[in-house]
């Protein structure tokens, strides 16, 4: 009995270690379109407004992709699934060599909806994935470690892939492309354009390494068809998962977390350019949001539940957003820019105490459920644009009010919205 104990034990530790790469590596796709941002805003000559499609070409998948993502994994299993959704986003990484050879930006938007479709998959198995393979007890303990892994990616990645584009020939280009000719600046432009190419290869071999680990790995199929006895009897009355207001109201409230979370993770970089801050600079300010982010975490692990309710933490977290976001409105340059990177604190407890919040009591029909927060993840790709639009009409910085209608009923949903049975 011992044995088996220690087994089963070692078997959970090396499934928490693959999804934990699984994590980490679509943490550094995810992230890295902080800087994709203002990069292809110069290579491809965009408006503010257009750039921030990079962000809807990416997320928008969550919903396209969102009942494929669930045939997959039934008919494939969680492993396969997994390994099949890699491979979908070394795809998506492929694109960007034709995208950046013509600087098409139509290309890269394609890249990136194969990217986030892989994505989908990966997020539809791997959430669940982690929450089940272990006890259930310390479940929360699990989702925070692989938020860690997916943030500390999102860490590196601006500065790692920032040498590779050479940010510094960025910033010289964006100052004197005024001054050349129409030949010269389309010829700096395809230069700046094909250095995306090197980077993108790498993540093209990482994606397909990680792949293959993940097919030939031990990691246990688990399944999430079986239904306790006690959770078929919940909830008889109810016909369906639009029966739970609470719910819905989740979904809403998963939908603004996660473009608030975007914006102030995609748009920083961006964003001190505009306060004149050099694109080499500008970079680090993303990774401050992600290590914001880790930091919230880390408090998360130590004083959920021990000395603050998931409720309370939700509540203090809406409020903190809210105060940040209207100090970086009202202050200027690197003070501002700091407000939005810590932003990143008040976003990190949102999605660990959401996801518990709106699947409190619903029995049998968690699943559906499930799905449809899954597909609140879209919020990247619609709020972002609305940011994105803003700041072309308005400027980037009073851009930021629209965030905060969206953390008002985030903490709606935590003072009233989940209690809404």
């Amino acid at each position: 009995m011992a044995s088996e104990t220690v087994t089963n034990q070692n078997n959970t530790s090396r499934s928490i270690i693959i999804i934990g790469a699984l994590f980490f590596i679509f943490g550094f796709v995810t992230w890295l379109n902080s800087l994709l941002i203002p990069y292809l805003e110069i290579a491809c000559e965009l408006t503010k407004f257009q750039s921030f499609f990079v962000t809807f070409a990416f997320y928008i998948a969550y919903v396209v992709m969102a009942p494929l993502s669930t045939r997959t994994l039934n008919k494939l299993g969680f492993k396969k699934g997994m390994s099949v959704a890699l491979v979908i986003m070394a795809i998506g990484a492929l694109l960007f060599i034709p995208a950046a050879i013509t600087r098409t930006y139509f290309l890269f938007l394609s890249g990136l909806f194969v990217m986030g479709s892989g994505l989908a998959i990966l997020q539809t198995a791997s959430n669940p994935y982690v929450t089940i393979v272990g006890p259930a007890e310390s479940a929360a303990k699990r989702i925070s470690i692989m938020g860690i892994c997916n943030k500390l990616a999102g860490a590196i990645a601006p500065i790692l892939i920032g040498f590779f584009l050479q940010l510094e020939k960025a910033d010289e280009l964006q100052s004197e492309i005024a001054n050349l000719t129409t030949a010269e600046r389309i010829n700096e432009l395809n230069e700046m354009a094909l250095r995306v190419i090197p980077p993108y290869i790498g993540i093209i071999i990482v994606l397909l390494l990680l792949a293959l680990w993940v097919y030939k790995s031990s990691l246990p199929e688990i399944d999430t068809d079986e239904e306790d006895e006690n959770l078929s009897l919940t909830n008889a009355g109810k016909k369906s998962v639009f029966d739970f207001p609470h719910v819905i109201l989740g979904v809403i409230a998963l939908f603004l977390y996660v473009g608030v979370e975007v914006i102030a993770a995609d748009s920083i970089i961006s964003y001190g350019v505009s306060q004149g801050i050099a694109l080499t600079t500008a970079k680090y300010f993303a990774t401050g949001t992600m290590v914001a982010m880790v930091i919230g975490y880390i408090l998360g692990i130590i004083s959920i539940p021990k000395l603050i309710t998931q409720e309370n933490a939700l509540k203090i977290s809406a409020v903190v957003g809210i105060a940040f976001s209207i100090l970086a409105i009202f202050t200027g340059g690197y003070v501002s820019l700091a407000f939005i990177a810590l932003l990143g604190l008040a976003n990190s407890l949102m999605w660990p105490a959401i996801w518990p919040m709106a699947l409190a009591d619903v029995g049998r029909f968690t699943k559906a459920a499930s799905s449809l927060l899954v597909m609140g993840i879209a919020g990247g790709a619609i709020i972002p644009l609305a940011y994105g639009a803003l700041a072309e009409e308005w400027n980037p910085q009073d851009a930021y009010w629209v965030l905060i209608p969206c953390y008002l009923f985030i903490l709606y949903f935590a003072v009233k919205g989940h209690k809404i049975k």
